[in-house]
């Protein structure tokens, strides 16, 4: 009979791939404001310097590690769902979502931001659905709504980039819209 401490607190062999991965996003962290360093802190449009956003990641990544640490050494993660007993990991699944990246990286330059965006993430929630086993993951409805999905995620982002803060990313046409 399971207890609910025992439901919660993972065995300590359990707890140090949790470490691992906590101590690696502190790293990951402390890395990346030791490169913030050397980035000019000069204001510039807005008052905000080149040095803002890398120094913001570093700090929400060093707090995330620390954080990650102090609940992998103090018990363990305490809501993680329960393994699912699967023998191996679904390969389908990753070849999907690694499709939808690779295809998004290939294509950026050739069919613009917003579609191939919009291609990644397609195949990616197809991965994802196909590895919950969502009998719908190949319905035509559920291809239109996830096409519909990705257009208006990938739109507005890439319309903030290149209209607001004139930072170029690939486009179809030359008209900057699309």
């Amino acid at each position: 009979m399971t207890t609910p401490e025992s439901s919660v607190s993972p065995q300590p062999a359990a707890m140090w791939p949790q470490t691992l991965v906590g101590a690696g996003v502190l790293l990951t962290g402390l890395a990346l404001a030791f490169g913030a360093i050397g980035i000019s802190s000069e204001a510039g449009y807005g008052g905000v310097g080149p040095n803002f956003l890398p120094w913001l990641v570093s700090s929400a990544l060093t707090l995330c590690g620390a954080w990650i640490l102090w609940e992998a050494r103090t018990g363990g993660f305490r809501e993680l769902d329960a393994p699912s007993d699967a023998e191996h990991a679904y390969w389908p699944g990753f070849v999907w979502v690694s499709a939808g990246l690779l295809l998004n990286a290939a294509l950026i330059t050739t069919l613009g931001f917003i579609l191939s965006c919009t291609l990644c993430y397609v195949l990616a929630v197809q991965g994802l659905r196909r590895a919950g086993g969502q009998p719908s993951a190949n319905q035509p409805r559920t291809w239109a709504i996830d096409l519909l999905t990705g257009a208006l995620i990938s739109a507005p982002v890439f319309w903030m980039f290149t209209k607001f803060l004139a930072i170029n990313l690939p486009g179809l046409t030359t008209t900057g819209w699309i």
